[in-house]
This record gives structure tokens, C-alpha cells and sequence, in this order.
């Protein structure tokens, strides 16, 4: 196989047309219309479905460029590497983290691994829906508790667990009442909390009062005295700590596991090793209080 037609495949499909894939590299869009068509033609098999005005992957091109575009890179960075005479970590690095720990955590994290590797692009995107690691580009994604995928590999990062807290001023109903909350999203139609505290299982009714879609402005508004709130301990461990809020019990459940995952190859490119070594250093047990001491919470 032409691994130089291969390459040129690999650029039109991760830029998802050919003149996007043109104007990133500085190639002419003719060329690379001819490699692609070369390629197809060798390997009789149509890897692009051709629109007016729409370039999309068949299910053979996807196959391909899932299976060789990691290979590719891979390359692409061992030549370099050995072109500056060390495997140092360099090139653009692309991350997709969670909304929480993004806003509490990831800008903090980012400019320290900047400054420790200034060779290496940082570009980090916040969203909580799962991503395609291949298909948008992403070295590495960040996630809590994802479910099995057997294209990716990763580690647990860190450990944390829920907790229902309130402002002292909001006294907790001591028969069955409901008890004024904060929750985030408009999806969260839970009607009872499921807690344990020292004196035993116990079951808090909540009437939704406020609805906000982080978990940062949940807290702040559970602060507020608006209503009571199921929070992350690393978020709340100051509050509670200097009496800003009270510990109502721990949400009844499994605990909250913060994932790295990457794509399932055998060698990790220097860059991808480089910031997940940097997250052990900062989080070297995982455990929720290092994550609030990181974040001063």
C-alpha cells in the first residue's frame, strides 16, 4: 500500500473534505483528489461517498482510517522525534473534559503542563456528551464513570462521592415533609434523596425549587440558602469544613470515578504519556481531598 496515499486519505478524512484538508496542509486539492482516487483504485474499494456538496466516509474508508490513523501518526512523531534527537513531548494535544472539572480544575492543570512542556499544543474541550475520539480528532477524553468501549483504554483518575449539604440556616424536616432543593439539569425528576449518615439510612423528599445546569451554580445557590443540594465532596469540603454548609449524609450509591481514556494502541504517543504522568503527580491517590485541596474547595 502507498503509505504517501494512505497519509493523504488520512488528512481528507480528519478534515472531512478536500479543500479543508488542502488549506490545513498547503496542498493543492487536486492532488489530493488524485492520491485518494489512486488509492481507491488500488484498493477497489470506494473509501469516500461523493455529494454535491458533502464528502462522507463508507463504511470501508472508516474501517481504514480508524485502523491507520493512529498508525500514521505514530509515524509521523517517531520521525520527528528522532529528527530532534529525543522523544521529547511535542505537537497539538487535544482533550475533551467534563464541565465540572473543567471549570474547578482543568484551567490550573492546563497551564502547568504548559509550562513544563511549551513544546506541546494544549487544546482542551469542555463538554459532557461522549465523544468520538477518531472521528473529532482527540488525543484524550475525560470522562465520569463511561461506559465500557472497546476502542479505548484508559485509568481511573480520580475517586469522589456525592453528598446532600444545605446552608445552616435550612433546617432538615424531621418527619417526611419535603425539603426545598437545587438540582441541575431540567432532567432530574427525582423525588427522594437515599442517604447514610452515622445515624443510619434515611430517605429525604425534595421539592425542587431551582433548577441550573452545572454543578458549580448548584452549589453557590445551596450557599444562598435556597434549598438543599447533592454535591460532590471535593466541591464542598471548604464549605463544610468552615461551617459555610452542613452534612446532611452521603448519597446512597456507587462512588463517582473520573476516567482518562485513549485510543487502544500499543504505544502512547510522548505527549499523551507526558500529560497523563502530569495528572498522576497532581492527583497521585485519586482521592476526593486531593482534588479539593487542588481546587482550594
Amino acid at each position: 500500500m502507498d503509505l504517501l496515499a494512505l497519509a493523504d486519505f488520512s488528512l481528507v478524512a480528519r478534515y472531512g473534505g478536500f479543500g479543508r484538508a488542502a488549506r490545513a496542509a498547503g496542498r493543492p486539492k487536486a492532488t489530493l483528489s488524485r492520491r485518494v482516487a489512486e488509492l481507491e483504485a488500488a484498493l477497489e474499494l470506494r473509501l469516500f461517498e461523493r455529494g454535491g456538496r458533502t464528502l462522507k466516509l463508507t463504511e470501508e474508508g472508516r474501517a481504514l482510517f480508524e485502523r491507520t490513523g493512529a498508525l500514521l501518526t505514530e509515524l509521523d512523531e517517531t520521525a520527528a522525534a528522532i529528527a530532534s534527537g529525543g522523544d521529547r513531548p511535542r505537537g497539538k494535544l487535544r482533550v475533551s473534559a467534563p464541565l465540572l472539572f473543567s471549570q474547578t480544575a482543568m484551567g490550573k492543570l492546563a497551564a502547568g503542563f504548559a509550562l513544563k512542556y511549551p513544546e506541546v499544543r494544549l487544546e482542551v474541550t469542555t463538554e459532557d456528551r461522549k465523544v468520538d475520539m477518531v472521528e473529532e480528532g482527540y488525543d484524550l477524553v475525560i470522562r465520569v464513570n463511561p461506559a465500557p468501549d472497546e476502542s479505548l483504554v484508559g485509568r481511573i483518575l480520580l475517586r469522589d462521592r456525592l453528598v446532600v449539604v444545605a446552608s445552616p440556616g435550612l433546617a432538615r424536616p424531621a418527619d417526611n415533609r419535603a425539603v426545598p432543593a437545587v438540582v441541575r439539569g431540567a432532567g432530574d425528576r427525582t423525588a427522594a434523596w437515599d442517604v447514610v449518615a452515622p445515624a443510619g439510612r434515611s430517605r429525604i423528599v425534595v421539592d425542587p425549587v431551582l433548577r441550573l445546569s452545572s454543578l458549580v451554580m448548584v452549589r453557590d445557590a445551596v450557599r444562598a440558602g435556597v434549598g438543599a443540594g447533592r454535591l460532590p465532596i471535593s466541591l464542598v469540603s471548604h464549605d463544610l469544613a468552615v461551617g459555610t454548609l452542613v452534612h446532611w449524609g452521603d448519597v446512597d450509591g456507587p462512588d463517582i470515578a473520573l476516567w482518562t481514556l485513549y485510543p487502544s494502541r500499543r504505544l502512547l504517543s510522548a505527549r499523551v504519556s507526558a500529560f497523563l504522568d502530569y495528572l498522576k503527580e497532581a492527583f497521585p491517590m485519586g482521592k476526593p481531598d486531593e482534588l479539593a485541596a487542588y481546587i482550594g474547595a
